[in-house]
């Protein structure tokens, strides 16, 4: 009777497993689709030290210095759509899809470490013939941002960082790579557009920012072919180091944008950065969060604006 009892719960629990894989199933979708869902004419692909870098290059091409936008981790050059629509009205705009990410998907050196994403970017400049950018960061962008001025100072004539990573948090050492479970390989194949939701939530002071169209892009994109490995592979690859010693070094004046409402990377952090970047300002920004190019854009970009 008992063996029979354990045999009804084996094959119950076997049919929730099945149906929950079934479920959470998600193969990548092809680049092809991806492509007329986010494409657009004004995008482009070059190849900068064996990367298909994809970016979107708008605005007046005869403007000697361009903005070059840097999204944060998980995101893609989407992110900077408003800023690059109002911006690009009196200013050549370009923004990427950096590494292992968006529609240029993984690089074939199978390299993720900062230092790779900083020489890929500089080489990109290189093949669009582009000597100086003003240089804008979200979040990990920010720290390939700051990183890019520190190693190449004299191809950034401005900089700006928002929501800046870089600095040691709890969990995260300076010198040591981050842990990354055996269990997160199931990434590569199982993923919850509704998990995806919950963890974006948070980058967001209003929640409602985050409306379905927003997590259908970032859904899409993560399923873009290669990225889920990508972004593994650079968790696993990434090892922090200490920011002052670059910082100090950094020319180029420099703004400081921070959500107040950060979650993320709070804006206390942004005290750091004050204390050691010899020209820099801070711009703290009322009720938002992590990623004010989407959740206020007019407030953020009038900012960036009066930085310009």
């Amino acid at each position: 009777m008992l063996l029979k009892a354990f045999k009804i719960i084996a094959l119950v629990l076997t049919t929730f497993i099945f149906f929950a894989a079934l479920y959470l199933w998600a193969p990548d979708k092809s680049k092809t689709e991806l492509e007329k869902m986010y494409g657009s004419p004004k995008n482009a692909y070059v190849s900068a030290l064996g990367v298909n870098i994809h970016y979107q290059d708008t605005g007046p091409s005869k403007n000697p210095i361009p903005i070059l936008f840097l999204h944060g981790f998980g995101a893609s050059l989407q992110t900077w759509d408003a800023w690059s629509e109002a911006l690009s009205q009196d200013y050549r705009v370009i923004s990427v899809d950096l590494p292992g990410f968006g529609l240029t998907g993984e690089d074939p050196s199978g390299v993720y470490t900062d230092e790779r994403s900083v020489e890929v970017l500089e080489a990109f400049m290189k093949a669009l013939q582009i000597p100086k950018v003003v240089l804008v960061g979200n979040s990990m962008g920010g720290k390939f941002a700051w990183q890019f001025a520190a190693r190449y100072p004299d191809q950034v004539a401005k900089l700006v960082l928002i929501s800046p990573d870089g600095y040691a948090s709890p969990g995260i050492e300076y010198g040591k790579k981050t842990e990354v479970p055996a269990i997160a390989q199931l990434y590569r194949y199982f993923f919850s557009k509704t998990f995806l939701a919950m963890n974006l939530e948070p980058a967001y002071a209003n929640p409602k920012t985050l409306n379905d169209a927003l997590v259908n892009r970032y859904y899409d994109l993560m399923l873009a072919p290669g990225v889920r490995g990508a972004i593994l592979a650079r968790m696993q690859q990434t090892v922090l180091q200490d920011p002052v010693p670059s910082l100090t070094n950094i020319k180029a004046p420099t703004l400081l944008i921070w959500g107040e409402q950060d979650a993320f990377i709070p804006i206390a952090n942004s005290n750091d950065y004050l204390k050691v970047m010899p020209n820099v300002k801070r711009v703290s920004l009322p009720n938002i969060g992590h990623l004010p190019q989407e959740e206020q854009p007019t407030i953020g970009l009038q900012a960036l604006k009066e930085f310009l």
